[in-house]
């Protein structure tokens, strides 16, 4: 039973982080409804904060992605794009000053 309510709870986390306050609450909740123990609080606590920080970092990992894709779809350029853009115009002006 407590597999599933650890489930239950990273599933309803989702990429979700907890503040310290929070987790705090929630730990008290969980260790008065489930009679853990202050270890088994801290460690289910613990796993709940490790697995949010992963959740997390995959969801702007694909936040990330999906916004490249979009700007690729509508043709905005990249900042390495635009500098040799810039690098190659600057390149192209001092060789018609100098003719």
């Amino acid at each position: 039973m407590f597999e599933l309510i650890e489930k239950a709870m990273l599933t309803a986390m989702g990429a979700a982080s907890l503040s310290q306050k929070k987790a705090e609450e929630l730990l008290a909740d969980m260790k008065e409804r489930l009679n853990l123990s202050e270890d088994e609080g801290r460690a289910l606590l613990q796993k709940l904060q490790e697995t949010a920080k992963v959740n997390q970092a995959k969801l702007e990992e694909l936040a990330q992605q999906e916004v490249e894709k979009a700007c690729k779809r509508l043709g905005v350029v990249t900042a390495d794009e635009f500098q040799k853009l810039r690098k190659k115009v600057s390149q192209l002006e001092k060789k018609l000053k100098s003719q």
